[in-house]
């Protein structure tokens, strides 16, 4: 697979830091962002790679040259008018006749590659984004996706109130299929996420693959400083799927949400005062953040299955209102119990997924590479908490919602509400990381 790196970019915003380079030779503990860009298509067999400059391209030509000294294979092409993200890969579309991989140089990325390619060539569409929530989807542009992971629409910022949408965001990092070239004008200045991608939905198959993995651009100067300091403690390296991941599960009705009986319209969502703050805490650390909830509103016929996809799109939009994400949800539908006037038949089973069974970890656990030992599970009711002794969880009870009033064995930790439990969290962190 050929690789095509985007670093025509002018820095403007990085004020003196780019001054005298292009953004993309901006450098990171004491390198350029492009190098280590190269040195991870070199570490996952991508070798072939192409660079479209602009800005002050002779500073990347005269510091990589043909890029052997990299133990990879460079080539180059130059705009001499800007034409976006998009047309200088069609100038050089003859050199792109199989599947290739976009990266943009501002960002600052270290993922599995191989799962990424694997993933993209085993859907056979014409192209496959990266995207991650992020804590600020309000002024992202969003990504929507089918339960399969198909691109549904795209939702350019500034996105007009009262919707709600998911916090999926486009992460700048693509395979495509040369099927796309012809829809990227020749000579003429467009962009992926609001000219082409919108375009390749509508005449071929595009898909979303969303990742927990280090993506972040480095467009201003505390962005430059924040990955920075990522850098230096290894953080970049450590986020890659490769490396196991731990995680805080979180259960909804009466630990993210107020607890609200069958819960089954979006005006029913309503997060208590704490819980953006107290996910924020999560994502200021290495865990990742997991949704787990049964929803046996569907099997009951009191929502359809849409119908709780806007209900998450509310609670997602809350949160991304107070800086706040969650990296993962996962959603168990069913119920055992039949015969009940307006149910839908086939969702009455037992199932793997629905708690305290451990179905909805185990699928979290194999997508994110989570591992078992040292992650959280917080929850108010039996169901949760049996669900994670069952996981090989820490179990932390709250006192929110059920208030864990049905449990005959004590969790491992009992607090009052989420905060409390993800100081709890925090807690028990600082003490692993002094052991």
């Amino acid at each position: 697979m050929k690789a095509v790196i985007l670093a025509g970019g002018k820095g403007t915003r990085l004020g003196i830091l780019a001054a005298t380079v292009p953004k993309p030779m901006v450098k990171i503990c004491g390198r350029p962002i492009l190098e280590y860009q190269v040195e991870l298509l070199k570490r996952h067999g991508i070798t072939d790679i192409t660079i479209i400059t602009g800005h002050l391209g002779d500073v990347i030509e005269n510091h990589f040259r043909d890029g052997s000294h990299h133990g990879v294979h460079l080539s180059y092409f130059r705009e001499t008018v800007p034409l976006g993200t998009t047309g200088g890969i069609r100038e050089i579309g003859d050199r792109l006749t199989s599947d290739f991989m976009v990266l943009y140089g501002d960002v600052m990325v270290d993922m599995d590659l191989e799962r990424l390619v694997r993933f993209h060539r085993t859907r056979g569409g014409m192209a496959t984004l990266v995207l991650h929530p992020n804590d600020h989807p309000l002024d992202s542009d969003l990504v929507e996706l089918d339960a399969h992971g198909r691109v549904l629409r795209f939702h350019a910022k500034p996105h007009d109130p009262p919707a709600y949408y998911h916090n999926m965001v486009n992460a700048a990092l693509y395979v495509l299929s040369p099927d796309i070239l012809p829809l990227i004008p020749r000579g003429r200045k467009a962009d992926f996420g609001k000219d082409i991608f919108p375009l390749a939905v509508e005449t071929g198959a595009v898909y979303g693959y969303v990742t927990g993995e280090y993506l972040k651009d480095v467009g201003t100067p505390e962005r430059v400083e924040e990955v920075t300091r990522d850098c230096r403690s290894g953080k970049i390296r450590r986020l890659n799927r490769r490396n196991g991941r731990r995680a805080v599960f979180l259960d909804r009705d009466g630990v993210l949400l107020r607890k609200v009986p069958y819960l089954h319209t979006p005006d029913e969502v309503e997060l208590y005062p704490f819980t953006g703050e107290a996910l924020r805490e999560i994502n200021g650390t290495e865990l990742l953040a997991v949704l787990v909830t049964n929803q046996p509103v569907v099997a009951r016929g009191m929502c359809t299955m849409e119908e709780l996809d806007d209900i998450h799109k509310k609670m997602e939009w809350l949160l991304g209102s107070e800086g706040a994400k969650l990296d993962g949800i996962y959603v168990c539908p069913h119920h055992p119990h039949a015969g009940y006037p307006g149910e839908v038949s086939e969702l009455k089973i037992s199932c793997s997924c629905r708690k305290p069974e451990t179905g909805m970890i185990d699928r979290a656990a194999e997508d994110f590479n989570i591992e078992r030992p040292g992650s959280y599970m917080v929850g108010d009711s039996f169901r949760d908490i049996e669900c994670g002794r069952r996981a090989g969880l820490i179990t932390i009870g709250v006192m929110t919602g059920d208030g864990c009033k049905d449990l005959k064995d004590p969790p491992d930790h009992m607090a009052r509400d989420l905060r409390d439990a993800v100081r709890i969290v925090l807690r028990l962190e600082a003490s692993r990381d002094e052991q």
